[in-house]
């Protein structure tokens, strides 16, 4: 959910109706994530979904990687920047919601560039030799610092990364954080500003995005 969402709903809707209209497919999607999910606010959402697609079009990727698929909205929104024979790899551990995102996978004119795979982030990334273009990670918050590790070494100069839920509804500002999701976010944040081979700015774009590029 975002700030405004929450705060100004007035505000967000003004957002969203000076953004691009998303396709078709993606509003049937957003529909049915809130009409068959117990948690819809995981999904990405409008101005969320509208940010990474322009980045994906900007980069124009051969090698997209995403960890966290959920029903399969942000997906399908980097999959519409691929480059001609470029594909993306998305990572998920809900079996029992995977019906959802094959669904409007195969339903997409991407259908044949996505790589959907039920499968540890951690141990994919630990097996892969591959290297990516564009990285968007909005899983498990307890890991975050650990899957900036293992991702730097898949990246190359202009690698895009972008890490998802950064600000965590404000919880980053508290000095001692109990929560160890919170621990984590920010140690991820303070690794990512100070780490030299990377560019960073934190987005307010609903709850936090930082954007991270390899120099």
């Amino acid at each position: 959910m975002s700030f405004f969402e929450e705060k100004n709903p007035e505000m967000d809707r003004y957002l969203e109706n000076h953004a691009s209209s998303e396709p078709e497919i993606l509003k049937k999607l957003r529909r049915e994530t809130f009409q068959k999910t117990t948690q819809p606010h995981m999904i990405s959402g409008y101005q969320q979904g509208r940010l990474l697609t322009i980045i994906s079009k900007m980069l124009n990727p051969k090698n997209v990687l995403e960890i966290g698929t959920f029903t399969g909205y942000a997906t399908l929104c980097l999959a519409e920047g691929l480059s001609s024979g470029g594909k993306i790899t998305t990572l998920d551990v809900n079996e029992d919601l995977a019906y959802l995102p094959r669904k409007y996978f195969s339903e997409s004119k991407f259908s044949n560039q996505i790589d959907f795979k039920i499968q540890d982030a951690k141990e994919f990334l630990r097996n892969t030799d591959e290297v990516f273009d564009l990285i968007f990670i909005d899983a498990d918050k307890e890991n975050y610092a650990e899957y900036f590790r293992l991702i730097k070494p898949k990246t190359k100069s202009g690698s895009v990364i972008l890490f998802d839920n950064v600000l965590w509804y404000g919880k980053v500002l508290e000095e001692n954080p109990k929560q160890r999701s919170t621990q984590v976010i920010k140690e991820l944040n303070d690794l990512a500003a100070k780490d030299e081979d990377f560019e960073n700015l934190i987005l307010p774009l609903r709850d936090g995005v930082n954007f991270l590029r390899r120099k």
